[in-house]
Formats: C-alpha cells, sequence, structure tokens
C-alpha cells in the first residue's frame, strides 16, 4: 500500500535533479582561428587525422558525357577533436561528431566534454595520428580536410537485417525443389561429420544475425565537395542507414601515392578553394573507349562500278 502511494506522489510531482551543483560558466565559442597550426612536410609515415561525418541518404550526378555517378552525401557536422591521447610514441585524437541533448549525457561525459570546451557530442570515435599531425583540442575538422578525386576509407555501422538463413547471409545456393525435397530447399544442408569428429566445426557457415556490425569499404573516391554546406559526396555506397556515424580517412592502400598532394596536418587554407568542387570527367568519351568495339561499326565501302 506504501508502494502505491509513493507511486502516485512521484506522477504528481516529478522529480528533477540538475547535474550541476551550480550552473557552469558558459565560455564563448572557440573557433579555428584561436588556433595557430603550420604546414607539416609530408612523408610517407604521416598520418592523418579521420574525420567523422553523418550520412544524409544517396543522390546521382551526371558528368558531360552522359555517364550517372551514384553518390552518397554525408554532413560533417561540428567534427571537433575532443581529447590527445598518448600511449608510448602512439598518438591518438577522440573525435567528436553532432550534438546531443546534455539531459542525454551522463555525468562523466559532461565532465569530459567540459574540460575539452566542447558541446556534447552524438559519438566519440578514436583515430589513430602520427606525431607532426597532431590537432589541438576543439579544433574542428571540415570538408576541405579532402581533395575532390581522393581515395578514401569508409566505416560505419551497417544495417541490421536480424535472424537470417545461410542462403541471404552466405550466398549458398538454395538445394533441388524435385524429387520429394519440399521442405528443405532453402536448408544448408550438413553441418558435420560422422563419429570422427562427431562435431561441428567452430567457424560453420550458417544461420545467424546479419549486419549490425563494422565494416569497413576501400578505395572509396570523392566525387564532390560543398565546403558552405560541409558536404562529402562520395561514389559508391556507404555502410550504415540514415544518420549513420560514418568514419572517413585516407586510404591505406594509397596513401603511398597521394600523401604528397594532401595538406598535413589539415587544410589551413580552406577560405582560397571556391565553394563547391567536383571531380572533372575524363577528356575522352570513356563509353566509347571501353564499351564500344570496332566491330560493333565496320566500315563498309561502296562498289565503285563504271558506267
Amino acid at each position: 500500500m506504501f508502494a502505491y502511494f509513493f507511486r502516485s506522489i512521484s506522477r504528481i510531482i516529478p522529480h528533477k535533479s540538475s547535474i550541476y551543483e551550480k550552473s557552469p560558466d558558459i565560455k564563448p565559442l572557440v573557433t579555428n582561428d584561436a588556433f595557430t597550426l603550420t604546414p607539416v612536410i609530408a612523408n610517407r609515415k604521416c598520418k592523418r587525422s579521420a574525420v567523422l561525418g553523418l550520412k544524409q541518404g544517396m543522390t546521382a550526378m551526371w558528368d558531360k558525357w552522359g555517364i550517372r555517378h551514384a553518390l552518397t552525401v554525408l554532413l560533417i557536422d561540428r567534427c571537433q577533436v575532443v581529447q590527445v591521447k598518448k600511449h608510448i610514441n602512439q598518438y591518438f585524437l577522440q573525435l567528436g561528431v553532432g550534438e546531443r541533448s546534455i539531459e542525454q549525457v551522463t555525468k562523466p561525459l559532461v565532465g569530459h566534454y567540459i574540460k575539452a570546451d566542447v558541446p556534447p557530442k552524438k559519438a566519440l570515435v578514436e583515430c589513430k595520428v602520427s606525431e607532426n599531425c597532431v590537432l589541438p583540442v576543439g579544433y574542428e575538422l571540415k570538408a576541405a580536410h579532402f581533395h575532390v578525386g581522393q581515395l578514401i576509407d569508409v566505416r560505419a555501422i551497417s544495417k541490421g537485417k536480424g535472424f537470417q538463413g545461410g542462403i541471404k547471409r552466405w550466398n549458398f545456393n538454395r538445394q533441388p525443389a524435385s524429387h520429394g525435397n519440399s521442405v528443405t530447399t532453402r536448408c544448408i544442408g550438413s553441418t558435420g561429420n560422422r563419429q570422427d569428429p562427431g562435431r561441428t566445426f567452430p567457424g560453420k557457415k550458417m544461420p545467424g544475425r546479419l549486419g549490425g556490425e563494422s565494416a569497413t569499404i576501400f578505395k572509396q573516391r570523392i566525387y564532390k565537395i560543398d565546403h558552405k554546406r560541409n558536404l562529402l559526396f562520395i561514389k559508391g555506397a556507404v555502410p550504415g542507414g540514415w544518420g549513420a556515424v560514418v568514419r572517413v580517412s585516407d586510404s591505406i592502400k594509397d596513401i603511398k601515392k597521394q600523401y604528397r598532394k594532401l595538406p598535413h596536418p589539415t587544410c589551413l587554407n580552406a577560405e582560397d578553394r571556391p565553394e563547391i568542387e567536383i571531380m572533372s570527367a575524363p577528356e575522352l568519351d570513356t563509353f566509347e573507349t571501353e564499351y564500344l568495339h570496332d566491330n560493333d561499326f565496320p566500315e563498309v565501302e561502296d562498289d565503285e562500278t563504271e558506267v
């Protein structure tokens, strides 16, 4: 009876508690102009910081030859350095993206954000950098960190598909649907041997949960950059759904070829670049050079007959 009484009282008088003993002192907004960074001469051992973006969906663009390019749009929403970590000779940057209501943040994280002088973030991700590419706490990374035509690696949590069978999860072929096999056409078949070894080996491809895991796509190409709206247009698909946090970094499989073209530690003269940059189309029509053969258009010579 007392429990029912207290529950009824709590519904009438909601309990509100503040996470602060007193109102915190709100400091003025810190911009990148408060930091002084100098360009670094790049070498093959340089490793730049990654950038966090929010997936906004997909669109398409056509080049001057009429070829359609499927693009994924990423919004670089207030990606800031929250913490700098050092372990022996290794450096790590903790990046935060987006914004979250302070009511949804735990007290330890609130103190963490107050110490870094940044607003609460939607997500926190760490990335490894070299010593000469370390950025100060509070520095904001923008879309100008990358260049048009650059190869990048994208990593995000893929869409969860739930519990799926072997055909959808592992691309198995179905069994024949004839000669009495009417119920087990989509079964994976045998999963083990006889008495020896008498068990199923670990790692056997079987039905289970599909998706909802970290997925990385290598060597994606940036097709367009919108500096005014801080948008990245990436060719092809990117893991995750709408609003997913995507980690964008320089391609590790092509870093030896493009490290000289990239600004280190980041782009410091974004004002000199145009608001919108688009990857230039090839000089020759790729459809005619790649898809058409000489036999498709044979040269027919007219018969010359004397009258």
